[in-house]
């Protein structure tokens, strides 16, 4: 079996100042972003509807604010709603940590709703410039959770290869090493599929529908192997959150598509 390396979550000193391997992560995220939405701008059908870098600068800067913002409330409202309530102050302290994958989602999609509105652009056009461009951002985000020992798996078979012991978890329990699963499936084989898809063209919503298919199936097959929030559990069918905000996440990702396809 492995045991988790236990990295020093901060990844330099510079007098007063710790930057954090999860940071790094992020900032590397930010700069995949902005050279695959570069690459795309300069390809149909966004070359010749007048996009430019500086667009996806901005596009950037809303993603980030969607992102935290989302992915803050959606914490509280999916996960801890008794808590925050009974604590409401705690809800700005994001420094303690506490950010939800799907709430994030919805908080860049009203992002770019708001960014198509001021630009005067279609909004599925600009979540399709987009949406292939993002998992190479969850998956810095999962090197970041693997490195800070968090999110582990649940128990697995001592004799798996790559069965890991997290010290952190306070067992010596074997487990998958489940942000590295989330890690090749989220991102790198969702990138890869998303971005072939892509590059031939689509009808205005098709790739933003892959999109949401595509997380969420990939999503939902990584919960099996993530141990559920303590606090939590495994809810109704012995699926955990995760899964059932990936179950309208897929039906929707469908229905759009679909929309899309008989649209177009």
């Amino acid at each position: 079996m492995l045991i988790h390396p236990q990295f020093d979550p901060v990844a330099l000193k510079l007098g007063p100042l710790a930057i954090h391997w999860y940071g790094l992560t992020y900032l590397v995220a930010f700069g995949l972003f902005l050279w695959l939405a570069s690459l795309r701008v300069r390809h149909s059908p966004f070359k010749e509807t007048g996009w430019t870098r500086r667009d996806v600068e901005d596009l950037l800067f809303y993603g980030v604010l969607g992102v935290i913002i989302g992915g803050r409330l959606g914490y509280v409202l999916f996960y801890k709603p008794g808590y925050y309530a009974a604590h409401p102050l705690e809800v700005f302290e994001v420094w303690k940590g506490g950010m939800a994958f799907h709430g994030g989602l919805l908080g860049v999609i009203a992002a770019m709703a708001l960014f198509a509105r001021t630009r005067g652009r279609r909004w599925l056009e600009v979540t399709d410039l987009i949406a292939p461009c993002v998992p190479t951002g969850l998956a810095c985000g999962r090197i970041g959770n693997f490195i800070n020992g968090e999110l582990w798996g649940r128990a697995a078979d001592p004799s798996l290869p790559w069965a890991m012991v997290y010290p952190q978890s306070g067992t010596e329990i074997p487990r998958h090493p489940s942000p590295l699963y989330q890690f090749a499936l989220e991102g790198l084989l969702l990138f890869v599929l998303l971005w072939l898809y892509a590059r031939k063209p689509r009808a205005t919503g098709q790739v933003s529908g892959a999109f949401l298919v595509g997380y969420g199936v990939l999503r939902f097959v990584a919960e099996y192997f993530r141990e559920p929030d303590g606090f939590l559990g495994l809810l109704a069918l012995g699926m955990s959150m995760g899964q059932w905000l990936c179950v309208p996440m897929v039906a929707a990702g469908v229905a759009l598509w679909v929309w899309a396809s008989r649209r177009a």
